[in-house]
């Protein structure tokens, strides 16, 4: 049964000053998708609540299904000293501010860390902005179920209602002063809404469409904005850093023609990748301005930028490597674009270059990638 302080997360009021030492957790692979607030689905979770204060914590036995730590709509959140291992996410953020994630050690099946105010409808019960976060001094380490990311950051945006639009699953819409989302089968399958959802909570049927009303707001877009990675020991061999936008029949993160949900000042700073698997460091399919590394140490590690099919165009993206040290040897592609029409704009400074026939260069793809470096198959 996930421990969630219920009444308050269901009249969507805020707890105060709540703090947890020395929890001990074995799920022991029982799974409880979700409970009495659609999308929240921890087995330990938070939903609106300032002051919260999680010590020395450790849970083992989380299953495919249930998130082990999962808090959305907060301010002020400390997580420190803790030892996770299971099969599905570590620690599970929606919208929220104000945070520091310290001494961790994760060895989980999928995302270690998911910063995703902009998630699925059944992985979130609110959208918002997720900022001002600081997570150091943690380790990832091998699970034999691996997939996801050490980190995965994920925005989304949508429109206002309007008669004729097209939804599919998980689609929003802002409508009445709230916002509301689509629950239908994982298929794609894309309905026309005539009826403008109003209702003031819970669920209903318009036009075959199955409507949740999801919260009362109105904005349109949610996204990951000042965020710290620091000191991160790396040793699973998952992609580290993950901005994904969905584009799929489980979801889609982006309605075209919505706002960008522009994410940015993301910072990796003393990143050691304790690997020998070839992995990006970086994957990017979102909109992203800036990407600070620091004090990075790479072997066979570059940042490579996707393309989400929803999108037309992506923004720039402005990437800083300061005093970063290159281990493999050969040639390293740094930077790879496949995103049409898209500007990169990467700058290296400090940088360290161990053996001696290594070099570097980018592949800008069906975009542009403009370069100032002092690597060499890089620097002019």
């Amino acid at each position: 049964m996930p421990c969630v302080f219920e009444q308050r997360a269901l009249t969507r009021t805020y707890n105060h000053n709540i703090t947890i030492t020395g929890l001990n957790l074995d799920a022991n692979g029982v799974d409880m998708t979700m409970n009495e607030v659609y999308g929240l689905r921890g087995h330990v979770s938070f939903f609106y609540v300032k002051d919260l204060k999680i010590e020395r914590f450790r849970a083992t036995g989380f299953d495919k299904a249930q998130f082990c730590l999962h808090i959305c709509t907060f301010e002020d959140m400390l997580i420190d000293d803790a030892i996770l291992k299971g099969k599905k996410d570590g620690i599970h953020l929606g919208k929220g501010k104000r945070f520091r994630i310290s001494n961790v050690v994760f060895q989980t099946g999928d995302d270690a860390i998911a910063l995703v105010p902009g998630d699925w409808v059944s992985a979130n019960p609110e959208f918002g902005i997720l900022e001002d976060g600081l997570i150091e001094n943690c380790t990832d380490i091998p699970h034999e179920y691996l997939q996801g990311a050490f980190a995965k950051i994920v925005p989304s945006a949508w429109l206002d209602w309007k008669p004729g639009i097209m939804v599919r699953h998980g689609d929003a819409v802002v409508s009445n002063g709230r916002i509301y989302r689509v629950l239908a089968k994982l298929d794609d399958k894309q309905y026309t809404s005539i009826t403008r959802p109003t209702f003031e909570n819970g669920k209903m049927m318009l036009d075959s469409i199955n409507w949740l009303m999801f919260q009362k707001d109105t904005s349109h877009t949610a996204y990951v904005r000042n965020v710290t990675f620091r000191n991160i020991n790396l040793h699973s061999n998952r992609i580290p850093f993950q901005l994904t936008s969905y584009s799929g029949a489980s979801a889609h993160s982006y309605y075209p023609g919505a706002a960008i949900p522009n994410q940015g000042e993301i910072t990796l700073d003393n990143i050691k990748v304790l690997n020998d698997h070839k992995r990006f460091l970086v994957w990017i399919g979102t909109p992203c301005d800036i990407l600070n590394i620091t004090n990075t140490t790479l072997k066979n590690n570059s940042i490579r930028f996707r393309h989400a099919k929803d999108y037309t165009q992506y923004p720039p993206t402005h990437i800083s490597l300061t005093n970063c040290i290159f281990t493999n040897t050969g040639n390293l592609p740094l930077v790879t674009n496949e995103s049409p029409g898209k500007e990169i704009f990467l700058k290296t400074t400090g940088s360290m270059q161990i053996a001696k026939d290594f070099s570097a260069n980018v592949d800008q793809g069906p975009g542009k990638i403009v370069v100032e470096s002092d690597l060499t198959g890089l620097k002019k």
